[in-house]
């Protein structure tokens, strides 16, 4: 099975049903699936095989999601560039990857301009939208003229389906090689989470960043379940509100900041209706409990929590629904938990040895199952550090309770170390997020004389509210 053959079924079954909507544009399965074929032939002719790279900078939009399938048809690796990174991070990324197409929104291409000769390996620039630069050619030409049917496809489930580079926080980026089979083992373990809130008829909502692994595996559940996905090409807490109350939505994917927002800047928010709105899902970074249940009440809809990484296709555990209900009836503590693991996935917690700690001790979390990444490309030892006899070294730190719920404590690498004494920037941070007047925090470590380091927490105070 390869990611494409979703998209064949439902153009096949359910041609006419609406598959992605982006404000005034829409296309249903058939003429997304044509759109796809006529880019995957497209790539051909420009003389890509399989496992070349290509890369692509853009906004949200219909024209990723059909990158991302092409992609996936003809056996080209696509290597999705974060549009906040500057263009010298670009260029890094264009010529580890070996990139030798770039599809470019047209907002971004005097960005590339300014690192084009740097990129040699580059053969095609080929601008997504408005009026064509200079030295650029039409996205839509590469398209144009090309057979709708589908061509001869010869991938298997082993093969690369997308590069997508980490955020590079230890460092350079790198490259996490994530094949066909692993994210559909995601989709899959995903799927079952929250399967009732997706399907034909039923409207996902895309605001996340799709160059991001969340968005990327979010969009292909949508896709897998037959659903309506709803792009927006980028997030507006007052869209976002509207969106949610106006058109439809069944289940949105959001990281905490976005929930926030709305409940701090939509006056209305608590006014609107949301009957539609069957579940939100969070996660990337840590919620403050006063904002979940803030949310929980003003949305009244189901709330699962997702935690995973690049390196693990995106899922590795989920707090569910049910979770959530049983953590108001008297279990609040699951609040701060990210879940128990997805089906086929196991978690370990482990010292700086390998060695396993004890039920409520924290140690590194670590994670096997079908999901996990190959590797990261042209870095073996890296690749050889992160995973060990299969099993993902997270470098998060958590600790696991009796019933298997995961409570994640910080990144390794972010853990203060004062006067002999490790503190975690989240305990502290979820303490200070208790006072009434702080809207957000992020707790770091600073050096010192005495202690070797010190604690600093940064404090954005709520608007409405004075600190006291």
């Amino acid at each position: 099975m390869l990611l494409h053959d979703y998209l064949d079924y439902y153009a096949r079954e359910q041609g006419e049903m609406p598959c992605v909507i982006q404000d005034d544009r829409s296309l249903n399965y058939q003429q997304l699936a044509e759109q796809v074929n006529r880019l995957a032939h497209g790539l051909q002719i420009r003389g890509l095989k399989p496992g070349d790279r290509i890369a692509l900078l853009s906004r949200n939009s219909i024209e990723m999601l059909v990158v991302y399938l092409a992609a996936s048809k003809t056996g080209v690796v696509p290597v999705p560039l974060n549009w906040r990174l500057a263009p010298p991070e670009w260029s890094y990324i264009i010529r580890d990857s070996g990139a030798r197409l770039l599809l470019v929104e047209a907002e971004f291409t005097e960005g590339i301009n300014l690192v084009r000769p740097e990129l040699n390996m580059v053969q095609d620039y080929f601008q997504i939208g408005g009026e064509i630069a200079p030295c650029w050619d039409s996205f839509d030409e590469l398209m144009a003229n090309r057979p709708e049917k589908a061509l001869k496809c010869s991938g298997e489930d082993q093969d690369i389906l997308y590069q997508m580079y980490t955020s590079g926080t230890t460092g350079r980026p790198k490259g996490t090689l994530v094949t066909h089979s692993a994210i559909l083992a995601n989709i899959s373990q995903c799927s079952l989470v929250f399967a009732s809130c997706m399907g034909p008829g039923k409207r996902t909502l895309i605001v996340m960043p799709m160059f991001h692994a969340s968005a990327a595996i979010f969009s292909f559940i949508s896709l897998f379940t037959g659903s309506t996905m709803v792009i927006h090409r980028e997030y507006s807490a007052t869209m976002l509100a509207d969106a949610l109350s106006n058109h439809n939505i069944s289940l949105v994917n959001l990281v905490p900041a976005m929930i926030r927002e709305m409940l701090v800047d939509v006056d209305d928010l608590s006014l609107r209706d949301y009957s539609q709105l069957r579940a939100i899902i969070y996660g990337a970074s840590p919620i403050a409990e006063k904002v979940l249940l803030e949310g929980i009440k003003v949305f009244g809809c189901d709330f699962y929590q997702g935690y995973g990484q690049t390196e693990s296709s995106a899922g590795i555990s989920f707090l569910t629904a049910g979770d959530h209900r049983k953590a108001l009836k008297g279990r609040p503590e699951l609040l701060l938990s990210a879940g128990r693991p997805l089906v086929g996935t196991s978690l370990r917690i482990v010292d700086g040895e390998g060695n396993d700690l004890p039920v409520g001790q924290a140690g590194e979390i670590i994670a096997k199952g079908p999901q996990m990444m190959t590797g990261y490309w042209n870095l073996p030892e890296e690749t050889e550090k992160t995973l060990k006899d299969g099993w993902l070294h997270t470098g998060d730190v958590g600790m696991l309770d009796q019933d298997g719920y995961l409570y994640i404590q910080d990144r390794l690498k972010d853990m203060i170390v004062s006067g002999g004494e490790n503190i975690y920037p989240r305990e502290v941070e979820n303490i200070l997020f208790d006072h009434a007047s702080i809207d957000d925090v992020a707790v770091i470590g600073l050096p010192d004389e005495k202690y070797g380091e010190t604690v600093m927490a940064v404090i954005v105070p709520d608007k409405r509210k004075k600190i006291l």
